[in-house]
């Protein structure tokens, strides 16, 4: 089981879309995917066809050990994947944690105990440096960063590095960057390209060969409660993710 958060310091840059869609896309290859949604607004439930009012046990239960995953997952009706879904009650979890022994590896606690049931699991995290974020970089194998390819998101990328290796040097030996994945990205426009160039030259190989491009399609596909990789699988967007998710096997096979 390879357990991946997707962060990214910087809000607005498509976390929880990637988050989302890789799954759908690992999904669509083969693959048994859990997404947990570690971000208070619920946005990766939503988006995967979960209502965050309804849910009876969230990732929230799961962090105070009153559930257990596997009584708190749900699956996603259209992505094909599972669901740990969140909803406002999780930033009541904040306060709550910070008196609980061992806080910051509570959710890699409760994953060991679902290790054999999937292949990847997907963790959409808040854009702040939480304790709700520390959970998942404790738990994960990786990370892989969503980024825009613009002025300031080379500034954002800089301070998650540091704070990966932070968390390296003192919390979870295991983990480390993944890959960066330019999302959003508009080969017309000069400065995305210069960006884009910048970034391959600094990290080589850890920027993945996929783009994910603007698309209107992906940005429509949540408000119908559901990942753009099956709201429009013809889109750019969605065969876009597809090859991601198979680059991501690939990488790791």
């Amino acid at each position: 089981m390879r357990i991946f958060c997707v962060a990214n310091q910087k809000g607005g840059v498509g976390k929880t879309t990637t988050t989302v869609n890789l799954a759908a896309g690992l999904a669509q290859v083969g693959q048994r995917v859990l997404v947990v949604d570690l971000d208070p607004q619920g946005n990766a439930t939503m988006g995967s066809g979960v209502d965050k009012r309804q849910l009876t046990l969230s990732v929230y239960d799961v962090l105070l050990e009153s559930a257990s995953i596997a009584e708190a997952r749900q699956s996603s009706p259209k992505g094909g994947y599972a669901v740990i879904g969140a909803n406002r009650e999780l930033a009541g979890a904040e306060v709550e944690l910070v008196r609980l022994e061992h806080r910051e590896k509570r959710l890699r606690r409760a994953l060991e105990a679902v290790r054999s049931d999937y292949d990847f699991v997907l963790i959409d995290c808040p854009p702040s440096l939480s304790l709700l974020t520390l959970n998942g970089l404790c738990a994960a194998h990786g990370v892989v960063v969503p980024m825009q390819c613009e002025y300031f998101a080379l500034e954002g990328l800089s301070d998650l590095v540091n704070t990966i290796k932070q968390v390296h040097a003192n919390l979870n030996s295991d983990l480390q960057i993944i890959g960066l994945l330019r999302v959003m990205f508009d080969p017309r426009i000069t400065l995305q390209q210069q960006v884009s160039e910048q970034l391959k030259a600094h990290f080589g190989d850890k920027v993945f060969n996929t783009v994910i491009p603007r698309n209107v399609r992906l940005a429509e596909a949540p408000s119908y409660g559901q990942p753009g990789v099956t709201f429009d699988p013809a889109s750019k967007g969605a065969l876009a993710f597809v090859e991601f998710a198979k680059e991501m096997v690939q990488r790791l096979g």
